[in-house]
């Protein structure tokens, strides 16, 4: 089986997330499966609406292209799953969304939830997405870390003190929200989730933290194996028809050549 995991984050600037995150996806895939993580140039650095935008189109593309190229999975490794539904459309091999099979995993765990995010920023997006996924009387919580990718990289680096300083900025924003009701975390981030993965057991006071990698990997594993068994894909009804093979070719071109005519008639 062969895994194909879209990073928003770039690969060169973060190479020792990428490693780390290569190495960990690897380490606890079942044999015979391989997982390639791939990174976006310029990465989701302008925390927004329209960053998510462009880098979903661009995920969406690589998407395409690992499926023509015979990977039997693709991993959005990004909580807030931009592009989703639209490659789910796309495809025909499962598409896995780090948020949306996090958040479901999660509230098998416990019936009220809190997602610890990168930025306050993604608050208003991930209760949207609570709501797009059957979940929004179960988020009760939001909270960001208020950091950016990068700070992570002297933990992922090897850094212990870095570390335990991320560790416990993840756990200062989490146990106010655990105190208030909520039976489980949810790092909303595959960023903050391998953070804490590598904590065998993690809890903020008496609630579970998901480890977001680990859960998006293994759900992309029994999504291959249960296509393999009985060829269940997702409803190609309203909720996800199948894209024709133009509109692929259109949406290729554009993603490779932009727009191909100018707006303005003045415009060369």
């Amino acid at each position: 089986m062969r895994i194909f995991w879209q990073s928003f984050i770039d690969a060169t600037a973060s190479a020792a997330y990428m490693k780390r995150l290569s190495d960990y996806l690897n380490s606890i895939a079942d044999p015979g499966t391989t997982v390639d993580v791939f990174g976006i140039s310029p990465p989701d650095r302008h925390f927004g609406r329209l960053a998510e935008f462009r880098c979903a189109a661009i995920a969406i593309d690589n998407g395409l292209e690992a499926a023509s190229r015979g990977y039997d999975a693709v991993v959005i490794g990004h909580f807030q799953d931009p592009g989703l539904y639209e490659l789910k459309s796309a495809l025909t091999v499962p598409v896995i969304g780090a948020g949306e099979v996090c958040m479901h995993y999660a509230a098998r765990l416990g019936r009220r939830m809190a997602l610890v995010t990168l930025d306050d920023v993604f608050q208003v997006w991930h209760y949207e997405q609570a709501d797009l996924y059957g979940l929004g009387g179960r988020v009760k919580h939001v909270v960001g870390m208020n950091c950016e990718p990068s700070d992570f990289s002297s933990a992922f680096a090897g850094d212990g003190d870095a570390r335990e300083r991320m560790l416990a900025n993840f756990i200062a924003c989490a146990e106010p929200l655990v105190r208030d009701g909520a039976d489980v975390v949810v790092p909303a981030g595959v960023l903050p989730g391998l953070l804490v993965g590598g904590e065998y057991g993690f809890k903020v006071l008496h609630a579970p933290v998901v480890n977001t990698a680990a859960v998006a990997l293994k759900s992309a594993e029994m999504d291959v194996r249960l296509q393999k068994i009985n060829g269940i894909e997702v409803s190609r009804g309203p909720f996800c028809a199948l894209a024709t093979e133009g509109a692929i070719e259109d949406f290729r071109t554009f993603v490779a050549k932009g727009r191909l005519a100018p707006l303005f008639s003045g415009d060369v």
